[in-house]
């Protein structure tokens, strides 16, 4: 993908800040170049903070470290941001984990606190940062001429809140929750000129799905939709990132991005 701005053509996103989590792989890193070429200002949020810092000075951005389900060091690196770079005027939520499991195996139940795991990062982290961020949007917009944007979010469910797999049922609670809240978010948000939105990804190749144990990885890649015959891939994420901040229609509204794929019970 390629969207570097052509020599004195106004960049789209020129003057606005971005921060997106999970940005030093996958879906965030695609998203972060993506920002980075249409002329905003990018700062990638990641629980691997040194690979986080490798990626931002290779893509010439910023990053910080931040496990998105700490909520004190959430509001401090969303502190930290505002005192370096300004308010924040996008932002894109792809961190996340897949941890698969039933509820019982073997006649034992499972470990609760792997579940609550996979809850706190996507569904939690997710909104950690939007109520750090919010805030930030809600003073830029002040600060602005009359009915501009403040900002825009980007969340990132997954066709598994309505396709759920068997062992999916942390996954899919955690981008149930998200999907579930981008409306009320959406109507609650509106008062203060902010969208938001959230995309399900179908079947992706990224290193999240490329981690799955092997049994767990073959199921999922054997799915293939009507057509594209692939996987997605982290640039069509990005893509689809990028026409959601563009289109000032897209709000309250989670875009399903799987090719037609609708995942059965079980593989």
């Amino acid at each position: 993908m390629n969207q570097q701005v052509e020599a004195g053509v106004p960049a789209p996103l020129a003057g606005r800040l971005a921060v997106v989590t999970g940005g030093a792989s996958g879906l965030g890193l695609a998203t972060a170049r993506m920002l980075r070429d249409a002329g905003a200002g990018v700062v990638i949020l990641d629980a691997d903070g040194a690979r986080a810092a490798a990626v931002a000075a290779d893509l010439g951005i910023h990053a910080l470290p931040l496990d998105v389900s700490d909520d004190p060091a959430a509001e401090a690196c969303f502190d930290r941001i505002e005192a370096t770079h300004g308010p924040v005027s996008i932002l894109v939520c792809c961190a996340g984990v897949a941890t698969p499991g039933p509820v019982t195996r073997r006649g034992a139940p499972m470990d609760l606190a792997e579940f609550r795991r996979v809850l706190d990062i996507n569904l939690m982290g997710s909104l950690n940062c939007i109520r750090c961020a919010v805030p930030q949007m809600i003073r830029r917009g002040r600060a602005g001429p009359d009915g501009a944007e403040a900002g825009v979010i980007v969340l990132t469910s997954s066709i598994a809140a309505s396709d759920g797999q068997m062992g999916q049922a942390a996954y899919a609670a955690s981008k149930g929750g998200v999907a579930g809240m981008v409306l009320p978010l959406a109507r609650e948000l509106g008062d203060h000129a902010i969208r938001i939105a959230a995309i399900a990804p179908g079947v992706f190749r990224t290193p999240m799905t490329e981690g799955l144990p092997e049994k767990s990885r073959d199921v999922v890649f054997a799915a293939l939709p009507p057509f594209p015959k692939r996987a997605g891939t982290a640039e069509d994420f990005a893509d689809a990132a990028r026409f959601v901040i563009g289109n000032a229609m897209i709000n309250g509204e989670t875009i399903r991005l799987d090719g037609g794929l609708r995942m059965p019970a079980r593989l």
